[in-house]
């Protein structure tokens, strides 16, 4: 009697990504490795542009700090992604890295880097690892609609239709639209009833009106080791003076209280230019040096740049103080008025876009069943130090595991993705 043929194989469950960058690129792991056929389409024409763009400067992965500090980074949403994170945190993002054969290392200020410097192998090496599990990566692909019934491409090959159990929406926020994140979806998802808070600008500079002679003369020049106080919030670093005002980590992490104090119309700066001294022991510096001496080398013989003179003098709005005392006061509370932050072009992220009622536990879409949503997409906001990419790829996390539910599929949980202990939701 002849054997009874073999059942033809189910097929695979079958998601759709929408978005190249590191949330849909993490979401695309998690899936691929539990059985599902992935397919990922980006229109630009290579993946995770932002991503390498950001590892030009050493690639800061995520962030050392304690749990309870950490998460208060994220302001109102740390309460939303404290679970996330605690599924996804920085140990299991350092062992992903190492497991992609890049080590790395946590620098003296708790920013954890891989020890290439570089963004572009750690890529490489994930991409191969993607493809090896069967992804499917459409570059030029641009997402058109459709979930379920089926989701609508557009290629170099022109329009297709590929088949869709659920769709992943991971197109990154507003910030450096060059790179493909132009937030274009906000509108189409507001009209479909998602609720979306407005895109604005985060860790961007600062627009201020300095003189034409501050421009010429020092626009470019760096300011170290200073620090910055906006209300209650200060923070010591580093910035740069632009031809329209200030950039740097310093900035950056004043976005979110910047943008609050603008729309109540009083957004003013205070510069500390010696942020080790105090003002008495400042004072003392300054008066060292004889009277005699310009006003412009007494400040450099303690410690004050050339810029830094020029940044007081033009607050002073005159001659400056004669005394060493005024000098020390003014140079530990230079008042910048910002008139505005820089565009949604040159910020390094956006905060805004879909609120945490718009989609459930799982991050799938209430308005839209079967379509999820991860990454900058999400209304959530956080300073550069590692809290963005943290954030965004333990998004991805989060969505790939609300699809699993979804589609009644068991998780295949990699090796590197492990809690790490003290990492607990807060209540």
């Amino acid at each position: 009697m002849a054997a009874s043929p073999s059942p033809a194989p189910l097929p695979r469950p079958a998601v759709l990504i929408a978005g190249a960058g590191p949330a849909g690129l993490m979401a695309a792991e998690i899936l691929s490795g539990s059985g599902v056929a992935v397919t990922i389409a980006d229109r630009m024409p290579s993946p995770a542009r932002k991503f390498l763009i950001a590892g030009r400067g050493g690639l800061n992965l995520t962030h050392s700090e304690a749990p309870e500090r950490f998460l208060t980074r994220y302001e109102a949403g740390g309460d939303w992604l404290a679970p996330m994170i605690a599924a996804c945190p920085p140990a299991a993002l350092m062992a992903w890295a190492e497991e992609l054969g890049e080590p790395v290392f946590t620098g003296s200020s708790g920013r954890v880097f891989p020890k290439s410097f570089k963004a572009s192998p750690l890529l490489r090496a994930w991409l191969r690892r993607l493809d090896a599990a069967g992804v499917r990566l459409l570059t030029r692909t641009a997402y058109l609609g459709g979930g379920t019934d089926g989701a609508r491409l557009a290629g170099p090959a022109g329009e297709e239709v590929v088949p869709a159990d659920a769709v992943l929406l991971a197109l990154g926020g507003a910030s450096w639209p060059r790179l493909g994140s132009d937030g274009g979806w906000a509108p189409i998802l507001a009209e479909a009833g998602v609720p979306v808070a407005p895109l604005v600008p985060s860790n961007a500079g600062v627009a201020i009106a300095w003189s034409d002679w501050l421009r010429s003369r020092f626009a470019g020049t760096p300011l170290k080791r200073i620090a910055l106080t906006l209300g209650g919030a200060r923070v010591r670093g580093e910035a740069i003076l632009t031809r329209d005002g200030l950039e740097g980590g310093a900035v950056y992490a004043l976005s979110g209280p910047l943008r609050r104090a603008l729309a109540s119309g009083d957004a003013t700066l205070t510069l500390d230019l010696r942020p080790d001294l105090d003002v008495a022991a400042l004072a003392r510096r300054i008066g060292r040096a004889d009277r005699k001496v310009s006003t412009a080398n007494r400040l450099r013989r303690a410690g004050l740049a050339p810029v830094a003179a020029a940044l007081m003098r033009e607050a002073a709005g005159a001659a400056l103080p004669a005394e060493a005392e005024g000098l020390a006061a003014l140079a530990k509370a230079v008042p910048l008025r910002v008139s505005g932050l820089s565009g949604l072009e040159r910020a390094i992220s956006s905060a805004g876009g879909v609120r945490r009622e718009g989609v459930d536990d799982g991050l799938m879409l209430k308005a839209l069943p079967g379509t999820f949503v991860a990454g900058e997409m999400l209304d959530w906001d956080a300073p550069t130090g590692g809290y963005l990419l943290t954030a965004t790829m333990a998004s991805g996390v989060r969505a790939a595991r609300g699809i699993l539910a979804r589609l009644g599929l068991p998780e295949v949980t990699p090796r590197w993705l492990r809690p790490a202990e003290g990492w607990n939701p807060r209540p």
